[in-house]
């Protein structure tokens, strides 16, 4: 009898007993190409290099609190994540995870504007079907309705423009052009609506993840929102802890599109799920607010900068860039999109097929031509994850795709290492679990 508390107590899970490179092995010996996990191995399972990091910095030391010490691992990460960020970034925060990086994110854009004499800044704006993590602040921020339900008593007031997802938000017949239009103008309402003077942030993910299935932008859509945001003095808050770190095959997806962000942050590919870690990143013009103010960043955690997770983190770090191994993301994210195209373009309840590199979504519908979503009763989603997983697949189905209550979705996020061979398989096992579950 397990003292555990499961994320499902109606379907404990099975017991993991080791990784070996994209697969995880259960206890029973049974196999899983593991394409699913919330985007965070990266690096597969037993990765020699990030190993021998580990087991070398719990020969030194394995914790000292940042309320005392800085540490070597801690100092060189935050060096390469910093000659490797977007233009403008100059200071890392690292925390334990994505929700506490988010947490960060707020609160030190609330901060900053308090430094520079602008206490009436206060108000976020973020977008409907986003996530940010599941703490209250970040939950807050998220625009899915299913995640905020229960918890909405104690979310704090946070605004919601329309996401930039083409494939239900576009009308027939109009350009990506005329729709970025539309969106900004929303957007611009929404600024002018609360009054410019009291809005310190727009929140997003460059690539949206969890909530919509690895959802780009279209055209030119953050260029014109930094825009917006510079001619507003709003800062810009980009969530890069699911799409970033490689998944999309720049170390920042926020690259793809030709902007940088005030505050950034990462998290899961950044560790590879070898160690807990996560950070928030910030522009030089944020940092000297504070430096030149109060001096002190008025938040903080027990575990920030963990000696043993940034050195975990920074082994990572030379394996993407250093071994290259970030150079397979694109290639295998064209092989995977071709061989997903190949065994499911033509389905007819496959509406769309989308992503970025390692960062694939599928859109499932009842009707192609009509986009109708299947009946939330049918938990499609969640048996076809159970489909999926009997046939040795993790992957990451979710529900509420169209508006937190209907659609469905799932999300393909495979390690970086993961061989061509074992590509097709994913796109095989997918296809067999998808047919199992939509006879």
């Amino acid at each position: 009898m397990s003292h555990v508390f499961p994320r499902n107590s109606k379907a404990p899970p099975p017991v993991v007993a080791h990784g070996a490179g994209a697969c995880l092995i259960d206890a029973n010996g049974k196999s899983y190409l593991n394409c699913g996990d919330a985007a965070v191995s990266c690096l597969g399972h037993g990765d020699a290099h990030v190993d021998a990091a580990i087991r070398a910095q719990l020969d030194r030391v394995a914790f000292a609190h940042t309320g005392f010490f800085s540490s070597e691992p801690a100092e060189r990460l935050a060096d390469r994540l910093v000659s490797v960020a977007p233009e403008g970034i100059d200071r890392v925060y690292f925390v334990s995870g994505g929700s506490e990086a988010m947490e960060a994110a707020l609160k030190l854009a609330r901060q900053y504007y308090l430094e520079i004499g602008q206490p009436e800044r206060h108000r976020i704006i973020a977008r409907r079907q986003s996530y940010h993590g599941n703490t209250l602040g970040a939950l807050a921020t998220g625009g899915n309705a299913w995640r905020r339900a229960q918890f909405a008593p104690l979310l704090m007031e946070v605004r919601h423009v329309s996401p930039c997802y083409a494939y239900r938000g576009q009308h027939p017949g109009e350009t990506e052009t005329a729709y970025v239009d539309r969106l900004i103008d929303e957007l611009d309402a929404e600024i002018v609506a609360l009054g410019p003077e009291t809005v310190m942030a727009f929140v997003a993910e460059p690539v949206v993840g969890a909530t919509l299935g690895a959802v780009p932008p279209v055209a030119d859509y953050f260029a014109r929102v930094r825009e917006l945001c510079d001619r507003y003095g709003i800062l810009l808050i980009l969530d890069e802890v699911m799409c970033g770190m490689g998944r999309t095959g720049r170390l920042f997806a926020s690259e793809h599109y030709g902007v940088a962000p005030d505050i950034c942050a990462v998290a899961k590919g950044l560790g590879a799920g070898y160690q807990p870690i996560g950070a928030m990143l910030c522009s030089a013009r944020i940092y000297a607010a504070i430096e030149s103010g109060s001096g002190f960043f008025q938040h903080g955690h027990t575990y920030l900068g963990h000696p043993v997770a940034c050195a975990a983190a920074l082994a990572v770090l030379e394996r993407l860039i250093d071994d290259r191994v970030l150079d397979r993301v694109t290639p295998l994210g064209d092989r995977l999109r071709a061989a997903l195209t190949e065994r499911l373009g033509q389905h007819p309840h496959v509406g769309d097929i989308r992503g970025v590199g390692l960062f694939q979504g599928i859109e499932l519908v009842r009707d192609r031509a009509a986009k109708t979503p299947f009946d939330p009763s049918d938990r499609l989603h969640a048996r076809l994850k159970a489909a999926a997983f009997d046939r040795g697949l993790i992957c990451y189905p979710m529900g509420g795709t169209v508006d937190g209550q209907s659609g469905d979705h799932v999300l393909l996020a495979p390690p970086f290492i993961i061989g061509e061979d074992q590509i097709e398989d994913v796109a095989d096992r997918l296809a067999d679990a998808l047919a199992s579950v939509l006879h």
